[in-house]
């Protein structure tokens, strides 16, 4: 083909080729891809919103953990332990040489050694920690992270929320501001510091992965157990325990207290106790030395309902906490909440399940006002509720020396007195896995007949014999069915 005919046929096909896509893009149209990034004036639809405030700054933490470093302490705890469990029975001994063990041998006994964190709160020396950090302990040492060692009193422990408060004799000591733990937000940054197995001061970050948790796990040290966690996949481990978390800015957002783990290190996510709660705990036991805990008396449905229980039980599903029953005179009761309700608000905080619910009226003392928003037959309600305590009035709660001995109590009868042989008796029903009594030898069925020497023939005169005595104190007293008299000293915690 001559050069004159090929010159037209390129032509021609270009313009046809030009003219079509201007014919496209005109009456068919292209979509535009928009890459966005964080300066384009254009945002694709499904990120609309997501660079509005958000907060570029760098994930320097250094001077968060300079700040809560040294308002970290390392407890190690001592217990001492016997051996034996020293069953009241009668052994050989006695029937060969005359003499029992009680009477004429020193049982056995092992220190047992354990360790965990705190954070200071206050420059004259009140820490708080967890009260599984140091139940049952004889001795509490506490070492700051400039290697000073002190030695630590309980000023009070909650096992409810596995909270307790120490006290050091010191001044002028670093300690952590209390941030808001309804600010925290899930995906934001948290370093975690402690004393985990057994090294020196450890940080650790990790976003917040979850708020409101319930593990149920208090229940080992308390029938009432109150758990509403904020979850963190900060690196806690054994040791870690009643350590700070802290936010970004340095500030105590709550009191680490556990790991989720097949293995019992690390595997993944932590568990700590909002400082909110931690806040109005803490300030119960230092005021009055037990907490002021606070009831809305409601029973309500459990969180992991399935829907055909749900259907079998008659529960409306909605965005809240479901009331299946309200307690006589409790103070719902009172402000006409009813069954069938379903909690969406305490004050402005947003309810949506039962651990939020118990997190909220945890921070308040009975007596408090507060707004419960809920919904009623698809109407949204609001009712002013005054927080009663567990015997249903506002009265502050003082702790007895009787509650710090962690048993249960009773009057012989009569019938029981003359088998023994005694005017009457304080006998222990049960003892519990904290107190006093559960560092010594005693056992369920002990009758209490005195007191450093003075005799008591009931739980009134036990109670004044007790609160005349002291710390230390030593009860003597016989077991129904076995001869002889036992002795157990002991000592009573503040």
């Amino acid at each position: 083909m001559k050069l004159q005919q090929i010159v037209p046929v390129i032509l021609i096909s270009a313009v046809t080729s030009v003219g079509s896509m201007w014919a496209y893009n005109k009456y068919v149209g292209v979509e535009k891809v928009v890459y966005n990034s964080s300066d384009s004036n254009r945002i694709p639809s499904n990120y609309a919103g997501f660079f509005d405030g958000i907060n570029n700054s760098p994930t320097d933490f250094s001077q968060a953990a300079e700040a809560a470093i040294p308002a970290t302490v390392h407890i190690k705890t001592k217990a001492t332990r016997t051996a034996s469990n020293n069953l009241p029975r009668r052994s050989p001994l006695f029937d060969l040489f005359g003499f029992d063990w009680d009477e004429g041998m020193t049982p056995r006994s092992m220190p047992q050694m354990a360790s965990g964190s705190g954070a200071i709160i206050s420059d004259d020396g009140y820490i708080v920690t967890n009260n599984h950090v140091i139940d049952g302990a004889d001795e509490i040492t506490v070492t700051m992270s400039d290697k000073k060692t002190h030695k630590a009193r309980l000023i009070g422990a909650d096992p409810s929320s596995d909270l307790a408060v120490l006290k050091i004799e010191a001044k002028n000591l670093p300690f952590l501001l209390y941030g808001n733990s309804d600010d925290v937000k899930v995906g934001q940054w948290v370093l975690a510091i402690g004393y985990p197995l057994n090294l020196q001061t450890t940080v650790t970050a990790g976003i917040v992965s979850a708020k409101s948790r319930t593990l149920e796990i208090n229940r080992r040290q308390s029938n009432t157990p109150i758990e509403s966690f904020i979850q963190t996949d900060a690196a806690v481990n054994p040791g870690n325990s009643g350590g700070p978390l802290v936010n970004t800015a340095g500030h105590l957002i709550g009191i680490n207290s556990a790991i989720a783990s097949p293995t019992g290190s690390y595997a993944g996510y932590s568990f700590t106790i909002p400082v909110n709660m931690v806040k109005k705990i803490v300030a119960d036991l230092m005021k009055f030395g037990t907490v002021q805990r606070a009831y809305l008396g409601i029973n309500y449905a459990p969180d992991n309902l399935s829907e055909e229980v749900k259907k079998q039980e008659g529960i409306t599903s909605g965005n809240g906490v479901y009331v299946l029953d309200v307690t006589k005179d409790g103070a719902a009761a009172a402000s006409g909440i009813k069954k069938g309700d379903i909690i969406t608000r305490i004050n402005n905080a947003p309810v949506t399940s039962g651990a939020e619910m118990v997190g909220q009226i945890a921070t308040y003392r009975p007596g408090d006002r507060v707004k419960i928003g809920f919904v009623r037959d698809g109407k949204e309600m609001i009712k002013e509720v005054t927080l009663r305590n567990s015997s249903g009035t506002t009265e502050i709660v003082k702790v007895s020396v009787l509650d710090k001995l962690g048993a249960e109590f009773g009057n012989i009868d009569a019938k029981l007195a003359k088998e023994m042989g005694v005017r009457g008796g304080v006998i222990v029903k049960s003892i519990s896995e904290s107190g006093a009594f559960s560092k010594t030898r005693m056992e369920a069925g002990f009758v209490i007949l005195k007191v450093n020497g003075k005799e008591v023939s009931s739980i009134d005169q036990f109670r004044a014999e007790l609160e005349k005595a002291g710390n230390s104190v030593t009860l003597d007293g016989m077991y129904p069915g076995y001869e002889g008299v036992f002795r157990y000293p002991m000592k009573i915690v503040e």
